[in-house]
């Protein structure tokens, strides 16, 4: 068995070796721009491990690297998604995606027939917010009877937090910008509203090294869910989690425009203000050798057997010290190749969905426990 990975970045990354360490299968992983990778990976180059240069913007050269596969799975950034699962159906081989953006999954909802056809699984959103959370969110709906609430918490951290924002990069600061400047979606009264980033904050506890963290609305992490859930459950909504006092400082940052996309004059120059906020933090924000961590709590409320009840699953992991993996290439790259796995396997129905209607949950949850990423379940 061969399978590909698109993208080698962090996530890209550690995708890649968990297939190497858990199957025999080989492996290639591809990016436009292939860096050094993580010291893990070294060990398989000479042997399963295959590091390929491929653009993405090549369709006729990624289709026919896709065709010598038996599933894709993609480590790219979310735009690129749409066109890369329709190129995997093109080839007859299954494909999974991070996700992160709901209209990409809508784009990608148009390749059903298609796939269904060929025999092939799309699945978006296989990442930890989308994916793993929704996951989670979708087996609590299921054990309840009737749902009142559906709230879902997810945080990537650094275990030692400096000021002023007491956080760590641990993928893309453009993206988490994204996530702070665009309103949510979730359902209030049963109907999907948008409500502003950054509000409507929350205590929640964990325990250590995480402690007391504050919860607020960003955008994306439950991607479909309001929509398809619509006049069937009340509350459903996804906040990110931070250190205490992260939202007031990013929301004054915001509110003086610096986080603004439309140019403005500057000396006779036009110039974006996010490309300068990025262009002066990025590198202050990024530690590379800080230990992270993942937070993530969903709870579900509702009835059951006439009675009320609720069901909480909770997750706290660390940076693998032994591996050098951090927290969040575990949960994010590992999700992405345990259901690259199912794929292969056949354990997911061909069609396009997204991983909360088509992951089976006791094979997902179990993988992960494999894996040391053990989920709570209350």
């Amino acid at each position: 068995m061969r399978m590909l990975v698109l993208g080698a970045g962090l996530q890209g990354s550690a995708c890649a070796w968990d297939l190497l360490r858990t199957t025999d299968a080989d492996v290639t992983l591809a990016d436009a721009h292939p860096g050094v990778l993580p010291a893990v990976l070294e060990e398989y180059r000479a042997g399963r491990l295959t590091v390929a240069t491929l653009d993405a913007r090549d369709h006729a050269g990624v289709r026919d690297s896709m065709a010598s596969h038996a599933a894709v799975l993609s480590a790219l950034p979310y735009y690129l998604n749409a066109d890369m699962a329709r190129l995997a159906v093109e080839a007859g081989v299954h494909f999974a995606d991070l996700g992160g953006n709901t209209d990409i999954v809508r784009q990608q909802q148009r390749l059903d027939a298609e796939a269904r056809a060929r025999g092939v699984s799309v699945m978006a959103d296989c990442g930890l917010a989308p994916g793993m959370v929704n996951i989670l969110a979708a087996e609590g709906i299921r054990r309840l009877e009737t749902v009142e609430s559906v709230r879902c918490y997810v945080g990537g951290l650094p275990q030692d937090p400096q000021p002023p924002l007491n956080y760590t990069i641990v993928y893309s600061l453009e993206g988490v910008l994204d996530y702070y400047t665009t309103s949510s979606w979730i359902l209030r009264d049963g109907r999907a509203t948008r409500v502003e980033a950054l509000s409507e904050l929350e205590t929640i506890e964990f325990p250590a090294p995480a402690g007391r963290l504050e919860a607020f609305h960003t955008a994306g992490g439950i991607s479909t869910m309001p929509w398809d859930f619509e006049g069937r459950i009340p509350v459903m909504e996804y906040k990110t989690l931070r250190y205490p006092g992260h939202a007031d400082i990013i929301r004054a940052i915001r509110e003086l425009g610096l986080l603004g996309t439309d140019p403005v004059e500057v000396a006779g120059a036009a110039v974006r203000p996010r490309d300068v906020f990025v262009a002066l933090v990025d590198a202050r924000l990024r530690r590379p050798q800080a230990r992270d961590l993942v937070a993530l709590r969903v709870v579900v409320t509702g009835r059951r057997g006439g009675k009320p009840g609720t069901v909480t699953f909770s997750l706290l992991d660390l940076f693998d010290e032994q591996h050098e993996i951090s927290a969040m290439m575990r949960t994010t790259g590992y999700s992405l190749s345990v259901t690259g796995q199912l794929q292969a396997a056949g354990g997911i129905p061909a069609g396009v969905t997204t991983a909360y209607e088509g992951m089976p949950f006791d094979r997902y949850v179990s993988a992960l426990a494999d894996r040391g990423v053990t989920i709570t379940d209350t």
